[in-house]
């Protein structure tokens, strides 16, 4: 588990994917292990201790978000990427700054829900496996009346004095028969179970009841903001409603698929799942408000603009601490870790309303990417797009084998185009890479068994005329 882990460790971690950034690692991975000393604090103490919210500083496309990121997945808590500049300040038509909360509430139900409905799966599976068995060979019912004369004069006569068929005293012995059609059905049901859990029906049709998607949404706008909160007239009205179902023809493989999710949700409580993806946001949730330097900075405009100081002072209170009512009830945002992030290329973190300045009191700068920096981003890391490059042409059976001097050939182009036109960092590599392997992605599906080699040469060859054409790389690089 995360609460487990040093920040050296943390740090380690971090590496496997991002690579430099070291300050901004140490920060995160200090605040991820706050966390876990608060909690085994006394309780009074424990609500003293705020998180200290961090304030990343740096260009585009340096790890900023993606250092966020890995640090929500490394912690398993309830994370959401917002952007400052598409909230607005009260009074005008845009996102209203609770629907981050609102947001984050969301994404931890989710992730709630699949974690309970992972534990369940076992019981689910064998559900699915019994409601299929039904269908295909439904156990005898005890309310069937026995074809035969008896049976057919009773319901002859009931019918023509207009009364219903009242159930006529059987002799003892259709007891015994049913009981041996039971037991019959019950060795046909056995020998279906083994057979669909083996997959040998996987092929055969059959036509089940599923659950049909819930009613349609409506959406009414708040007061403060305007914010669209969309409600489902399902949870307005609880189990009132029955849920939609349909009849659909598939196959028993698609069948087990279809149902599992439907089974397994029969078996959680949603009640627990909202209190506790509640406590986890409260608890340990991260917000990652991006883009901060565009709200922040001198007014300069004229008329009805929306005021960057108004933006700044409607997030205050959501960083400061406040109740925010969602649709699961309301939550207190006292505790949740908010990392935000901008270039500050025109403006400065000064110039952020002093109340805000000192609610992000952890300030980190990133540094720009240099041509080495390119190098490793290339090659370390778990995801690196050369493996990613790689794995995508294996899918073809074209094997990319990438030698040093291409590699530092993409490095160094990458670097001089950014140095160029505009530095967006790390996502350069991407535009490069794709013009680089544009022909081969198209003509692989015609080359299975090729070994291409993507050497200085190589790379040469497709960039060289882009790249020493200044025009032309702002264009298309």
């Amino acid at each position: 588990m995360a609460s487990d882990l040093t920040p050296k460790q943390i740090v380690e971690e971090l590496d496997r994917f991002i690579v430099g950034q070291q300050a901004a690692k140490r920060a995160v991975a200090v605040a991820l292990r706050n966390r876990s000393r608060r909690a085994k604090l006394p309780p009074e103490l424990r609500e003293e201790v705020i998180p200290k919210n961090i304030l990343m500083i740096g260009p585009t496309g340096v790890g900023k978000t993606e250092i966020a990121r890995r640090l929500a997945r490394l912690a398993n808590a309830p994370f959401i990427k917002v952007e400052a500049s598409k909230f607005t300040e009260v009074g005008y038509v845009g996102r209203d700054v609770d629907s981050m909360v609102r947001d984050l509430v969301q994404v931890a139900v989710r992730m709630v829900e699949a974690e309970r409905m992972e534990r369940v799966q076992d019981k689910a599976e064998q559900a699915v496996i019994e409601r299929i068995v039904d269908v295909l060979h439904p156990l005898p019912s005890r309310e069937e009346r026995p074809q035969g004369p008896l049976g057919s004069f009773h319901d002859a006569m009931a019918q023509l004095f207009g009364r219903q068929a009242q159930q006529p005293p059987y002799p003892p012995h259709d007891d015994e028969a049913l009981r041996a059609r039971e037991e019959q059905a019950e060795r046909i049901r056995e020998g279906l179970r083994r057979r669909i859990r083996a997959g040998e029906m996987d092929d055969q049709l059959i036509t089940v009841e599923v659950e049909t998607s819930q009613m349609p949404a409506s959406s009414v706008f708040s007061p403060a903001g305007m914010e669209e909160i969309v409600m489902n007239v399902q949870d307005l009205f609880g189990g009132m409603m029955p849920k939609r179902r349909k009849s659909r023809t598939m196959t028993i493989g698609e069948a087990r698929k279809a149902l599992l999710n439907e089974e397994a949700r029969k078996l959680i409580d949603m009640d627990e799942v909202v209190q506790e993806a509640i406590a986890r946001v409260e608890e340990s949730g991260i917000i990652f408000l991006d883009e901060l330097d565009k709200i922040s900075g001198r007014e300069g405009g004229h008329g009805p603009d929306v005021s960057r100081e108004g933006v700044q002072r409607d997030i205050l209170p959501i960083i400061e601490g406040c109740t925010v009512v969602t649709r699961y009830g309301p939550v207190r945002t006292d505790h949740i870790l908010f990392i935000a992030a901008g270039a500050f290329h025109v403006s400065k973190p000064s110039d952020l309303i002093p109340e805000l300045q000192g609610r992000l009191p952890i300030r980190v700068e990133l540094d720009s990417l240099t041509e080495e920096d390119f190098r490793h981003i290339l090659t370390e890391p778990e995801n690196a797009l050369t493996k990613q490059y790689s794995a995508l042409m294996a899918t073809e059976g074209v094997t990319l084998e990438w030698t040093e001097d291409g590699i530092s050939e993409i490095a160094k182009l990458a670097a001089q185009v950014n140095q160029q036109t505009e530095n967006i960092g790390a996502r350069r590599l991407h535009t490069v890479m794709e013009r680089l392997l544009e022909d081969l992605s198209f003509h692989a599906p015609d080359m299975p068994g090729t070994t291409v080699t993507v050497d200085a040469a190589f790379v040469r060859s497709k960039l060289a005329s882009i790249t020493k054409d200044y025009d032309l790389s702002r264009y298309i690089l």
